[in-house]
């Protein structure tokens, strides 16, 4: 004999379908920030190097690049 939560449950359809990737979410919020350790991390500077490699220096608080790219 079914309760009449567990009936409820099953009568309940879901509305959409929802398949998220947690792995390549992980790895997009990662992008501009680097790891410090401990489970912190700091946003990145956004800036290009001379060969187009993205700067790794801390950027500043008011902005999106660091004091060489600002």
């Amino acid at each position: 004999m079914k309760t009449r939560s567990q009936a409820i449950r099953e009568s309940i359809q879901p509305l959409y379908s929802v398949e998220i990737d947690f792995d390549g979410a992980s790895e997009a919020w990662k992008l501009n920030k680097k790891y410090q350790g401990n489970g912190t991390y700091t946003y990145r500077c956004m800036g290009l190097t001379k060969q187009g490699n993205p700067c790794g220096r801390k950027r500043l608080n008011e902005c999106d690049f660091c004091k060489i790219h600002r």
